[in-house]
């Protein structure tokens, strides 16, 4: 049974988890304002320390891909990067909204059996854009990640035919958008690193590992710097 350090960094949340055993055996997380950037890799050694974990026993590292944060995809895959080529393991990496529905099925475990629901997971991408997909009870996916605009008519042809939980960061402002009996939203569903860990323990059975040298974060959008109108003398 291998031991994967998970790590989400995809939106304010910083996220890590330890997956030993067949089971996650312990999870940081921090929603302090640039957490990434300080406290990502001082919240690893802690982890390693408060459960006298040896880094060395190691056997992959995985991080969210993406899409979220620019900044927050960034410093999750370099830090992946550092401690894979240090330690000489493989990289994992995990589409962030299919570890968020997994997040929401490990909270929700009786919805699996239910056919009939269809998942929804989304985040903020500002204005009234999210990124979104849509996911089967068993993580298959029906509709691909995305950026895209909402509008009354977005996914108008699922709602149908099925009923659709909406959920994350981006899931709120929809709420007043789409309009169907089919449509359910749920509050409090955040990217989680546990959702990382379960994800890449299945892809590290199958021997699905990233390039470790060339894979790159799914930012989608292009990054836009915004000038600042701060004065400074």
């Amino acid at each position: 049974m291998p031991n994967i350090l998970a790590i989400e960094t995809s939106t304010a949340t910083c996220s890590i988890a330890l997956w030993s055993e067949n089971k996650i055996i312990a999870l940081k997380e921090t929603s302090e304002q640039n957490a990434h950037s300080r406290l990502l890799t001082v919240m690893i050694n802690d982890l390693f320390t408060e459960n006298h974990f040896d880094i060395n026993s190691l056997n992959a590292v995985a991080v969210s891909i993406g899409p979220g944060s620019y900044t927050g995809l960034r410093i999750g895959v370099s830090v992946t990067k550092g401690l894979c080529f240090g330690l000489s393991i493989p990289a994992i990496t995990v589409d962030t909204l299919k570890a968020l529905t997994q997040q929401y099925l490990l909270h929700n475990p009786k919805i699996v059996k239910q056919k009939e629901i269809i998942f929804c997971p989304m985040l903020d991408a500002k204005r009234m854009e999210v990124y979104s997909a849509v996911y089967t009870t068993n993580l298959e996916e029906i509709l691909p990640v995305s950026a895209m605009i909402v509008d009354e008519t977005s996914f108008h042809d699922l709602l149908i035919k099925k009923q659709i939980i909406f959920f994350g960061s981006g899931a709120e402002k929809c709420k007043n958008i789409i309009s169907s009996p089919n449509a359910l939203f749920i509050d409090d569903i955040e990217p989680s690193a546990t959702g990382v860990a379960i994800l890449a323990a299945e892809l590290y059975s199958n021997k699905q590992f990233a390039d470790t040298a060339y894979f790159e974060p799914a930012y989608l959008k292009d990054f836009i710097a915004i000038k600042s109108t701060k004065k400074f003398f």
